[in-house]
């Protein structure tokens, strides 16, 4: 799945459009590379996210090309938030 959707479908980001402007401006990185939205996500990827102030590393657990609002944060666990 694309890292853009990824954000989206897990709700990371809440937008897509979004998510893709972060990849673009490089405040996404997985496994320690800026990474772009066309990126291929896997299982046990690390992603890195910059978003104003915020700042999370986060863990993919699974891939799932839809999930409900509850399952969302099931996809990904928190590794660091700032």
């Amino acid at each position: 799945m694309r890292l853009d959707k990824y954000l989206k479908v897990s709700r990371i980001i809440k937008r897509r459009t979004v998510a893709n402007e972060a990849c673009d401006a490089g405040r996404v990185i997985v496994n320690g590379k800026v990474a772009r939205a066309s990126y291929d996500v896997k299982v046990n990827d690390i992603i890195e996210l910059q978003l104003g102030v915020r700042a999370v590393k986060a863990k993919v657990v699974s891939v799932n090309e839809y999930a409900k609002k509850d399952e969302a944060a099931m996809m990904y666990e928190i590794l660091e938030e700032k």
